[in-house]
């Protein structure tokens, strides 16, 4: 059994405002009391509710991850934010390179080789999210495609920061598709990703956590997140319903008492 404590992070992208952010922590919160302890849990709110979740959230354990940062502390930059000015809210972790920022608005790895140690300079979680598209799994070629993001993403990360990164395996065919990598594909794709964190530190790639991100959701979570070097999961749509990513949740934690037992007390 792996000692990495599972991460599940709630992406809602841009879904919920200030007042349904409220909530949501008002449904999800009673769930949660007391059952989740064994698992680290995050909420990546759009900016508008981060400080709607980080004063929801304080004083119960969950964390709160903003969607995106711009690598710069401040500067003529119109509509991006500074890791300064999160972690002045609050926030202490961050999602980046999410599929979704490198499909739709233009994000390449070299901007996120800038972004990753930003994060890290102010004591923020990066949550770094890696993946190959289908035309790129059926030419053969998503080890090629890992190795080239993670090598340019953990350029200029030292050896002794890697055991504090995050990193998603999200397969871009799988996201919002309704379709999910098997468990072995996900787990081939997960020991990948160790194999080459492990080429900057050994010790790094046994203690860095390694999500799954693509379609989690309750149906399917317990047997995606079984294996042992699946260290938890990265949820899109199954979050924004507060039972649904409870029970995701309660699937990536080995401590949790299972939603059947509970029921049947």
């Amino acid at each position: 059994m792996s000692e990495r404590k599972p991460l599940v992070a709630a992406n809602w992208k841009m879904h919920k405002t200030r007042a349904e952010t409220a909530a949501f922590l008002d449904a999800f919160l009673p769930l949660a009391g007391g059952r989740l302890d064994g698992v680290e849990v995050v909420l990546c709110p759009p900016y508008t509710s981060l400080q709607a979740a980080v004063e929801g959230c304080a004083g119960t354990g969950l964390r709160v991850a903003a969607q995106n940062l711009h690598f710069e502390r401040q500067g003529a930059f119109t509509g991006e934010v500074s890791a300064p000015m999160l972690a002045e809210l609050g926030v202490d972790a961050v999602i980046l390179g999410h599929s979704e920022r490198r499909q739709l608005f233009g994000e390449t790895d070299e901007a996120l080789r800038r972004k990753v140690p930003a994060a890290l300079a102010e004591g923020l979680t990066p949550i770094l999210c890696v993946g190959e598209t289908i035309v790129e799994r059926e030419a053969g070629e998503t080890e090629d495609v890992l190795r080239r993001q993670l090598e340019t993403d953990l350029t200029d990360v030292a050896e002794a920061d890697l055991a504090g990164i995050a990193i998603a395996y999200e397969p871009v065919w799988a996201i919002g598709t309704g379709k999910n990598a098997t468990v072995d594909q996900a787990g081939e794709a997960i020991a990948y990703i160790r194999s080459l964190v492990a080429a900057h530190g050994a010790s790094a790639a046994e203690a860095s956590r390694i999500l799954y991100g693509g379609s989690v959701k309750p149906a399917n979570a317990a047997e995606l997140l079984a294996p042992d070097d699946i260290d938890g999961a990265l949820v899109g749509g199954a979050s924004l319903s507060p039972s649904d990513f409870f029970e995701i949740a309660a699937a990536a934690d080995p401590t949790s008492v299972s939603p059947t037992e509970r029921s049947g007390s």
